[in-house]
């Protein structure tokens, strides 16, 4: 396990969705790496997603030793509006039971190199101020914080601190 693991990626469709979903959602019922309280349905889901863009995608993630799905990633346009076109904000969702795994090293590598390829200069991680997994590996990636929002969030009644962290590629 540990640093050998090895992913495959693959673009997401529309039979992946309530896979998507049902990590999604229980991302939002147990963790405050959303800062959601109550289930999304498929509609909201595809909304936040990008499954019709050219450009911003979302990605299957498949462990290479059983061919798997253990989560999924994305690219999505930071701001919807013409002048962020070539940012986009990264999201990665592991089954729980695969996260600690050093999968997410890979994963960062791959949507790094689908942004270049897709003239994305700038990749934003928007991160929970709890969880300190995130944040280790993004800095590791050479992800810079860039924002520190504290405490601008309630959820399991406590206050909660959300981050940015900004790569930009082209340098």
């Amino acid at each position: 396990m540990g640093e050998n693991h090895q992913v495959l990626f693959r673009e997401a469709n529309p039979d992946d969705l309530s896979f998507v979903l049902d990590l999604y959602n229980y991302y939002i019922l147990n963790t405050t790496a959303i800062f959601d309280y109550e289930k999304i349905t498929i509609g909201e889901l595809q909304a936040r997603l990008s499954y019709a863009n050219k450009r911003y995608r979302t990605f299957m993630v498949c462990d290479t030793t059983d061919k798997n799905i253990i989560g999924f990633c994305f690219l999505t346009q930071f701001r919807k509006k013409t002048a962020y076109d070539r940012t986009a904000e990264m999201g990665i969702y592991l089954d729980p039971e695969n996260t600690g795994k050093k999968f997410g090293k890979s994963i960062i590598k791959f949507l790094e190199e689908y942004a270049k390829e897709n003239q994305i200069e700038v990749i934003i991680a928007t991160i929970s101020g709890e969880n300190i997994a995130s944040v280790k590996l993004f800095e590791k990636m050479g992800y810079a914080r860039c924002a520190h929002y504290r405490k601008i969030a309630i959820k399991f009644n406590r206050h909660l601190d959300l981050m940015n962290y900004e790569k930009i590629l082209t340098e």
